[in-house]
């Protein structure tokens, strides 16, 4: 990307706001862009300045840092999160959200530098697609009823949505979230997963036969599954594309 990282500080709390906005000056590759006391006003100032980052409070009256983060998920572009708390007992469902990291008040410089060294490698040039579809993958976390499994994304299969969850086939096991598809296909950029219907999203390296069905739409096997999944028609011409790379 160019040009340095904008960031917005959301926190009720103006000192505590005052002080986070001057330790990120004396990081070159930040810029804050905005501040907000209040969740509400964080989505507004969200929606005008499209910050490519949020250092977030958790604990706000009204709409706390969640509410937030989870409302950010489904806007376009969508900005990273990095929870700036008093609260240590948030972390696990901070990192439910994505989180790159959960900073503790008062601010430890050292950990706060921490914080932007992830954040760049976060932001560094991208590889081309090929490319970064042979990276090594890191892990998709998925939350459970009681805990939450790490994924590799090379063992998923295939990923639809059915009512209210979203189903995750694995090689041996599926798992289920009530995060959106679109969040979990989100977390999922950089790997061979290309949506093929509205609801499903498949993982191209399983591909195994692509045959015409009717009205132009088409179905697809997939190896270690017997089920024949529906390619939409509007999605069917890119699909073939990217099988012949």
């Amino acid at each position: 990307m160019k040009g340095p990282i904008q960031a917005i500080v959301v926190d009720d709390e103006r000192f505590s706001r005052e002080e986070l906005i001057h330790l990120l000056k004396q990081h070159e590759t930040i810029k804050v862009i905005g501040e907000a006391e209040s969740g509400d006003a964080a989505i507004m100032k969200v929606l005008q300045l499209q910050p490519d980052v949020l250092f977030l409070d958790v604990e706000m009256p009204r709409m706390d840092g969640m509410e937030v983060a989870k409302a950010v998920q489904e806007l376009k572009k969508v900005p990273k999160i990095i929870f700036a708390t008093a609260y240590p007992d948030f972390a696990v469902d901070a990192f439910r959200h994505d989180a790159i990291d959960y900073l503790l008040k008062p601010f430890d410089e050292e950990q706060l530098k921490d914080a932007v060294v992830k954040l760049e490698k976060r932001f560094a040039p991208q590889m081309d697609a090929a490319q970064t579809f042979n990276q090594t993958p890191s892990k998709l976390a998925v939350e459970g009823e009681d805990n939450i499994h790490y994924l590799n994304p090379e063992s998923i299969v295939y990923v639809y949505r059915e009512e209210r969850w979203t189903k995750i086939v694995g090689k041996t096991h599926t798992y289920k979230t009530r995060a959106p598809l679109k969040e979990v296909e989100h977390r999922l950029r950089g790997f061979p997963f290309f949506r093929i219907h509205k609801s499903y999203l498949v993982n191209l390296n399983y591909v195994d036969r692509l045959t015409p069905w009717f009205n132009g739409a088409y179905q697809l096997e997939l190896q270690g599954t017997e089920e024949k999944l529906s390619v939409s028609r509007n999605y069917v011409k890119d699909l073939r594309k990217q099988l012949e790379l």
